[in-house]
This record gives structure tokens, sequence and C-alpha cells, in this order.
């Protein structure tokens, strides 16, 4: 990571005691960047952020269409989500309507971030399953791909055509070669941009409904989809979900593992990406929460906003002993 720059600030008392650094760009419709902080051109996994990367050769395909996907399946088809009832359901009934079932999927078993369904799993003497996989809507799309091309069982391979799809609109939305490939939680491969590159794609999705071609049409719908269903990108209680909420469902957002945060922004046809380079989620979470403020589509008075961006620091005494908070170059 070059050149990071100081972004969130953890106070104790009257001092600092903790400071996260990291990169953030902006990007308007043309590509260009409009702001940044750090180095753009740093090199990232973006990991979860870019999930409606991946789920585009799903919808531009025609796959979704031929399987007749509802938006709210594109908006999981984007998820990270907590293993809810409604997160492991909607996936159940998916994959059944393919005609397949829990062990075609590539993602491994996790226990569902959803505390009750965790709790009910106990309770029951049940182990979580691959439907539990925070992924496993994105690998309902990628099943549900892999069905329309007719391709083989192993399709979180790097050379299965389900992969080599998600890699040629990976690169030629983010306008860039990349470099190499990381394997990521889920099994499926995670390929790496510059913060640029991944800002440019936002603002790609986030400018897609002024374009009529088949790529923006499928864009703009997953952006749409990922802004109507918040619940189902994420869960309750979770960041990307508040946020959304937050903005009355006009900007799509989207965490990434080891502190990557992405927003699609239509109203204004921008796109951001941010990486906090030691990989903090509380520090990309208020890194993004501030750039949203500073773009003028989050209100800096509303509870997500101030719960994400500048919470107090609690003892196991329930004193504030201290506070989280952007550096002004960031408010």
């Amino acid at each position: 990571m070059t050149h990071p720059v100081d972004l969130i600030e953890i106070w104790r008392g009257d001092m600092i005691e903790c400071m996260h650094q990291g990169h953030a760009v902006v990007c308007d419709a043309s590509g260009q960047i409009i702001d940044a902080w750090g180095d753009p051109e740093t090199v990232i996994f973006p990991r979860s952020s870019c999930k409606m990367l991946q789920a585009l050769p799903l919808v531009e395909s025609g796959a979704a269409d031929a399987f007749g996907l509802t938006e709210k399946q594109l908006a999981l088809s984007c998820a990270s989500h907590d293993g809810s009832y409604i997160h492991t359901e909607a996936v159940s009934a998916w994959i059944k309507d393919l005609g397949l079932a829990e062990p075609d999927f590539r993602c491994g078993p996790q226990v569902p971030g959803d505390k009750d369904v965790r709790d009910d799993l106990i309770r029951a003497g049940d182990q979580p399953c691959r439907i539990h996989n925070n992924c496993s809507g994105k690998h309902s799309g990628f099943l549900t791909l892999n069905k329309h091309l007719g391709a083989g069982t192993e399709y979180t391979q790097i050379d299965h055509p389900v992969q080599q799809a998600c890699k040629t609109v990976f690169e030629e939305v983010t306008q860039e070669t990349s470099p190499t490939y990381g394997i990521d939680g889920c099994s499926a491969p995670n390929f790496a941009s510059t913060l640029h590159g991944l800002a440019r794609s936002m603002a790609f999705f986030a400018s897609a409904h002024t374009r009529s071609d088949t790529r923006s049409t499928a864009a703009a719908r997953l952006a749409q989809a990922m802004m109507a269903y918040p619940e189902m990108v994420a869960g309750e209680t979770r960041a990307c979900t508040n946020l959304m909420r937050a903005m009355d469902s006009k900007v799509a957002v989207k965490t990434g593992a080891e502190g990557v945060f992405i927003a699609i922004i239509p109203e204004k046809q921008l796109g951001v990406a941010l990486k906090i380079t030691d990989g903090a989620t509380r520090a990309s979470e208020a890194a993004i929460a501030a750039i949203l403020v500073k773009l003028g589509v989050l209100d800096a008075s509303h509870p997500t906003a101030k719960s994400l961006m500048t919470p107090d620091i609690r003892n196991w005494d329930g004193l504030v002993t201290g506070r989280i908070s952007p550096v002004s170059a960031l408010i």
C-alpha cells in the first residue's frame, strides 16, 4: 500500500490513541477522479465490495431472465448476508428452482452471522451448511449462469467459463488488466485492481441508467435491486443495509473484507471506493459514512451516520472513554 494517508482517528480522553490510514477515490461518469485521498493507483483486492461486478454476467448474458430471477434475487446475488432466515430461505428456494441442492455450492459452510439462526442451529444440534455462507447468494448467481452456459460443476475454478466471464467483465468495466487474483473466503477468484479502477467501475454502475446498451441496462438493474432490497444485501443492524436505508435507498453501498467499501450514487453519477490499509471494519465504515456526508447524499445528523462516523467508544461499564472521528480532510 503506497503512501496511505490518515483517515480515521481513535480518541481516548483528549489524546489520539490510534490512527487508521488508507486510500479513497471518487470518480465521475467519465471515470475521472474528482476527489481522492492517498494513492488512487494502489492495487487492492476488492473482496466482496465488487459482487455487483461478479453478478453482471448473470444479467448481461440473459441467464437472469431465462430463469425468471426477481429483483430480490438480483440483490441477493450481490450480497454478503447474515445467514438470516430471509436469506437462507431465499437461497434454498432459488437453488431448488434450478434443480440443484446444497452440495452443488462450492462455497464452504459458515456459522451464520445472525445470532438467532446460530442459536437455533445449536439448540437443534445442527451444523451450519453452505447455504449459511454469506456468499451463498452470489454462488446462486454463479450456479444460475453456469446452468445457462451448460458448463461443468467446478464453477469456482479460474479457467471455468463462469469465472472467465467474471474476469472479462471485471477488466472491461474497471478499464484495467487485472495484475493478479486471489482466492476469496468463498473459494471464488477475486481479481485485483487499482482503487481508481474500482471507483471507475462503480461510477459505471452509477451512470448506467443514462445508457441503453445491454451491459449498462444490466448494471442499472443490479444497482436498483441493491437499493430496493438493502436487507437482502447484508442484514438487520449491518452497515450496508442501514446506510442504504438512511439514504432512502437512493445509493447502493457494499462492504468488502479487509477494510474495503464502495458506493454507487446514481443521482450524482458518482462512484466511490476506499481501502483502509490495516483492514479495520470500524475505520472503513466511518470513512464511507464521512465521504457520503461530504458528497451530500447522507445527512450527518441521521442516527446511522452518527453511529458509524462519530460513535462514542464505551467500556464494559457503559462509560464513554473515547470516540471515533474522521480526519478533517474527510469532513
